[in-house]
């Protein structure tokens, strides 16, 4: 019988509000099964939680935390699920009765539940979810790479093949390489045989993303994106450019896009109300539609290529749970390339 366990539990906003805590292992209702964390990524929406966390239906304490993998710890009758496997979760305890969901579009669910935002996360020794969420995984996964898996790469996954996929030969600006999302679209547009362009403000970021495949890349500080972009396309512009920058990227974004490109966005770090350009919007005829997750089929493919080695997420930086504060340190101020993981030991 499991009592007591470790936990990241957010008491109060801010950085001093997230405390380590000794609290009771979640107890799973009906449906439910308990994993035993072993790896989770950090994401740009854990500090939010942290720190602001305004628009997300939630109570204080919680437990933080959006991502995981681990061992399945008990599992109900008839799931399928097995005590001892390695599993990765889906992160939004989905309702499966909307429209959106009958439709299998989860991300779109009206009472979405996602752990680390609505309810307690995984940053802690165990974390109960219900059993569809459980994504089993071989029995040689690398847990490590599997607790960084979902929300970058499948983010990245629907902003490139939800809506117009990306196809081979075609061409993407990637706006601020580095960040987990970021980086998996480098990996999966590099896959899907497209041409990729990445900006930053560190030349060693940049450089990096070249040495894993990007055509060219823009130093953003000391360069004019849009210019650079139109001059390593030939003056065209680029099919796609993917952007979760928000406010101060914007303008460059649709500048740099081709007559008829489409611009996809899944975040506003630096502000959500840009200029909007209509103009330049109907007299290119751009395209602009935002994206957030992706459902359980997009996961279930996205996890199907990890398990066959095809993709793995770019670990930038691990750090155990005892460490969670230099975790979330090194997330704010924004160093790393890849994902920051904090493992929890047995």
């Amino acid at each position: 019988m499991l009592h007591g366990m470790k936990a990241a539990l957010l008491e109060t906003r801010g950085p001093e509000g997230l405390k380590l805590r000794d609290v009771p292992v979640p107890v799973p209702h009906a449906g439910e099964a308990l994993l035993r964390v072993h790896a989770v990524g950090l994401n740009r929406v854990d500090l939010y939680m942290r720190d602001v966390g305004v628009g997300i239906t939630h109570a204080l304490p919680i437990v933080q935390g959006v991502e995981a993998a681990g061992v399945v710890a008990s599992a109900p009758e008839g799931s399928g699920l097995r005590v001892g496997q390695k599993a990765v979760l889906y992160s939004n305890a989905f309702c499966g009765r909307c429209r959106y969901c009958m439709a299998g579009d989860q991300p779109l669910c009206l009472h979405s539940d996602i752990m680390g935002e609505h309810r307690h996360g995984a940053l802690a020794e165990f974390v109960a979810m219900p059993a569809s969420c459980f994504v089993p995984l071989p029995d040689d996964a690398d847990l490590v790479a599997a607790g960084a898996l979902m929300t970058g790469h499948l983010t990245a996954w629907r902003m490139l093949f939800g809506k117009r996929a990306l196809r081979a030969g075609e061409s993407v600006l990637i706006v601020g390489i580095g960040g987990g999302v970021a980086v998996a679209c480098l990996q999966l547009a590099l896959r899907a045989g497209a041409r990729v362009y990445v900006t930053s403000s560190s030349d060693a970021k940049v450089a990096r993303a070249i040495a894993l495949g990007a055509s060219g890349g823009v130093n953003y500080r000391s360069d004019k994106v849009a210019a650079r972009v139109l001059e390593m396309t030939g003056g065209e512009g680029v099919d796609m450019v993917i952007d979760s920058v928000g406010q101060a990227s914007w303008a460059d974004s649709l500048k740099s896009l081709r007559r008829g490109g489409r611009l996809v966005t899944c975040g506003a770090t630096t502000g959500s109300n840009p200029g909007a350009d209509i103009q330049r919007l109907f007299i290119r005829q751009l395209e602009i539609y935002g994206s957030t997750g992706g459902s359980m089929e997009e996961f279930r493919q996205l996890v199907a290529l990890f398990a066959r080695g095809e993709i793995r997420p770019v670990i930038d930086r691990q750090y155990t749970l005892d460490e969670v504060h230099a975790a979330f340190d090194r997330l704010h101020a924004s160093e790393q390339f890849g994902k920051i993981v904090v493992t929890v030991p047995t």
